[in-house]
């Protein structure tokens, strides 16, 4: 399963998280059955393991995603996406 991290800057981190947990529906059309993230001061980093990449990115890259983000006050020219193709097992 494909792991991808999402950072960002975000105008209110409270209303930040209150908007994000409205978007259940949008993140199981992007085939995740749970979100991990982090907050810290106005950074967010957004832990996602979708069952299908390419659905993913594809929804990710769509105007609803753009909107929810909109919404929820995420700086959208902050936005970093990181796919996690390394592992090191120790």
């Amino acid at each position: 399963m494909p792991r991808i991290i999402v950072t960002a800057e975000v105008e209110d981190p409270t209303a930040w998280e209150q908007g994000f947990r409205t978007h259940g529906d949008l993140f199981r059309a992007q085939t995740c059955s749970q979100m991990e993230y982090s907050i810290n001061g106005n950074e967010v980093a957004v832990l996602a393991s979708p069952k299908d990449f390419d659905a993913f990115m594809t929804l990710f890259d769509a105007p609803d995603t753009a909107k929810a983000m909109q919404f929820d006050g995420v700086k959208r020219e902050t936005v970093k996406v990181y796919v996690v193709d390394h592992v090191w097992d120790l």
